[in-house]
Order: C-alpha cells, then structure tokens, then sequence
C-alpha cells in the first residue's frame, strides 16, 4: 500500500501515524526502565495522541504511577488507563 492510500484509509498522515508510533515506544521505554511498573504486562495502543492502556497491574499503585508516566510524555494529549488489577495468590 502506497503512503497516499494508507492516509486515505486512516484518515492519518505520515507524520501523525510517526508521532504516535514514537509515543508508544516512549511509553514502552518508560514502563520499561522504571522499576516500580511492568512493560511486558501493559499494552499500550496510541491513536493521534491518546494513549490506551490496557493489561494487568500488580496493585492500585502501579495502575497510578502508569498513567502518571504515561501522561509526562511529549505529545500525550490524553491517557485511558484500562488496565486490571490482578488479584493476589
């Protein structure tokens, strides 16, 4: 598919969809190097500026410290944290 088509059928332009495609690997680096949240439990799906989470947290806390996160990062217009708190064994 040719860059013309892809923003015909996504309503997005190159640069929009390098933004988000770039916020989403901030979020991942962030989650990532901060010792207190999971990157391999969240799933971060990002669409012109607003960031989706979804996933599992181990507790309230982390779901919190994530969206804090997630919000400090350039070009995040909006943060709906979705994730789950997984239940204790």
């Amino acid at each position: 598919m040719t860059v013309s088509k892809a923003m015909k059928t996504t309503g997005q332009t190159t640069g929009e969809k390098i933004d988000d495609a770039s916020i989403t690997a901030q979020v991942k680096l962030s989650l990532l190097f901060h010792r207190s949240t999971s990157a391999l439990n969240t799933i971060v799906a990002t669409n012109f500026g607003a960031v989706t989470l979804s996933g599992k947290a181990r507790n309230e806390a982390e779901k919190e410290l994530v969206t804090k996160l997630v919000n400090d990062i350039k070009g995040v217009k909006s943060v709906k944290n979705q994730m789950t708190i997984e239940e204790s064994k």
